[in-house]
């Protein structure tokens, strides 16, 4: 069973390197429906699992200047706060009732229906942000970001999706004039004290399997190195494509079961 969790994490890491997405929204439901580990441990383990692979690319990012730690900072400050009443309410739920491996069933799938539309939509929302860069919005970035960062704060600790495809999108339609690298790299750098956060407090709550964490590990940080290397031969749209409309397919059936 390690070497199929090894295997699976270095799908998830070919993925993720060749198209900067797809972490939490493959590898949490893959471990629910393949593997039959439960929903909070899912959970709990891919959070821990994606603060320790973007801690290396938000260190080589801000190295080169990529980050942009305003954006990361206004996010945090939405995102942490967030995080820490979301781990609260859990705590006062019955740690491992159907009840709760239901809900996070669910929100898991509505997450993976989000990522999925981000997907789809960013080069259409990128291009609507900027021919209206006077809107409320554009005008209200900085209380805005804040929000957005309590909104991913919140989905992120329940599923474990979002600070992926969803941050980006989202800080592509408020900053549309940041160029793509800093985008990436800022939510990178923000995914990873937010991720850090809620797998710490699911840790607590004992919804960590660590010995799957590092067979995960094992398989995804060789993966994420190759996806890296041949991501300029695969053509990206495709491949976007294909990942979002699995996450759709991944997402029904969790909705539905």
């Amino acid at each position: 069973m390690d070497f199929l969790y090894t295997a699976s994490g270095f799908f998830v890491g070919l993925i993720v390197g060749m198209t900067g997405v797809g972490g939490g929204s493959l590898m949490t439901p893959l471990l629910v429906l393949l593997f039959g580990v439960t929903p909070a441990t899912a959970v709990g383990t891919d959070l821990l699992y994606a603060a320790l692979t973007k801690t290396g690319g938000t260190v080589a990012h801000g190295r080169k200047g990529h980050v942009d730690w305003l954006i990361v900072g206004r996010l945090a400050a939405g995102s942490i706060p967030a995080a820490g009443i979301t781990l609260y309410v859990l705590m006062q739920l019955p740690g491992h009732g159907k009840e709760v491996g239901h809900i996070m069933a669910v929100a898991l799938g509505f997450a993976l229906f989000l990522t999925a539309a981000a997907i789809f939509l960013r080069d259409k929302l990128l291009r609507y942000a900027r021919r209206h860069e006077d809107s409320y919005i554009q005008r209200h970035v900085g209380p805005i970001t804040v929000l957005v960062g309590a909104i991913l704060g919140v989905l992120v600790t329940i599923s474990s999706v979002g600070a992926g495809a969803l941050g980006v999108t989202a800080l592509f339609f408020l900053y549309p004039r940041i160029g793509t690298l800093k985008i990436v790299a800022s939510d990178i750098a923000h995914a990873v004290p937010l991720t850090a956060v809620a797998g710490i407090g699911h840790w607590y709550l004992g919804s960590v399997d660590f010995s799957l964490l590092g067979a995960l590990l094992l398989g995804s940080l060789p993966g994420i190195w190759i996806g890296s290397h041949i991501a300029s031969k695969v053509p990206e749209k495709f491949l976007r494509s294909l990942l979002a409309t699995m996450l759709i397919i991944i997402g029904t059936k969790l909705v539905l079961s």
